[in-house]
């Protein structure tokens, strides 16, 4: 739903952590379950640079990017590893899988009213994502922004049984669609409320992989909530 709008940089930024976190876990043939599919760009670039015996399932409700995310899965033999669903995963059967990864929508405003309608996370920014959390999939990696209410995705998590398993963080600056006069005047309001976190021009970016909490697991969650709400 999300990709054909990415800025390359948050694109190239997903495709290092699904890689980073997911990719090169996967010992057997994993399923894995892709939310907002988009063009399928960073799954597909992924798929090329890394040795996965396993299947991805996607979910895509924008005709346009499932049809181009097809032709380019067809392009390069990957119909085997990669299968996109033009329908949304919250309306699904929801495959069973190792892994649920998502770049969610995060841009958070009073309503979809927005450049991008298809960019809008709630009014706080975190309602795709937290839904997200509330699957139950073992292992679930997102894209979180320090301006969507980043510590309310956090304690659900934890309610959900959730870890930090690992993270990493990305700067970047207000784009096109975050700089949207209604979108940014909504972030200054959420700041206030320590429900946004960024400065001047810039926000962090977290890919972040949660899986059920166990005992032997390091619990990254509260270096996470620190970087996050830095800003």
């Amino acid at each position: 739903m999300k990709d054909i709008f990415f800025c390359p940089e948050e694109s190239n930024f997903y495709s290092n952590c699904l890689e980073s976190f997911v990719l090169r876990n996967c010992q057997n043939s994993e399923s894995i379950v892709e939310f907002g599919s988009g063009d399928g760009s960073p799954v597909i670039n992924s798929l090329l640079r890394n040795k996965f015996d396993g299947l991805i399932q996607g979910f895509e409700l924008n005709t346009s990017a499932w049809k181009a995310a097809n032709s380019t899965i067809d392009e390069y033999n990957l119909t085997n590893k990669y299968i996109i669903h033009n329908s949304s995963l919250f309306n699904s059967s929801q495959p069973d899988a190792e892994y649920l990864v998502a770049n969610p929508p995060y841009l958070p405003a009073p309503d979809n009213d927005i450049y991008m309608p298809l960019l809008f996370g709630g009014v706080d920014g975190a309602t795709v994502t937290n839904d997200l959390l509330s699957l139950g999939y073992e292992n679930v990696l997102v894209l979180i922004s320090s301006f969507s209410n980043p510590t309310s995705t956090l304690n659900l998590a934890k309610e959900n049984g959730y870890c930090v398993q690992n993270f990493m963080v990305l700067p970047l600056q207000f784009g096109y669609y975050s700089s949207d006069p209604k979108v940014k005047k909504h972030i200054e309001e959420l700041q206030k409320n320590k429900m946004a976190f960024y400065s001047g021009d810039y926000y962090f970016l977290a890919g972040v992989l949660f899986n059920k909490c166990q005992e032997s697991v390091i619990d990254l969650s509260n270096q996470l909530a620190q970087v996050m709400t830095s800003l």
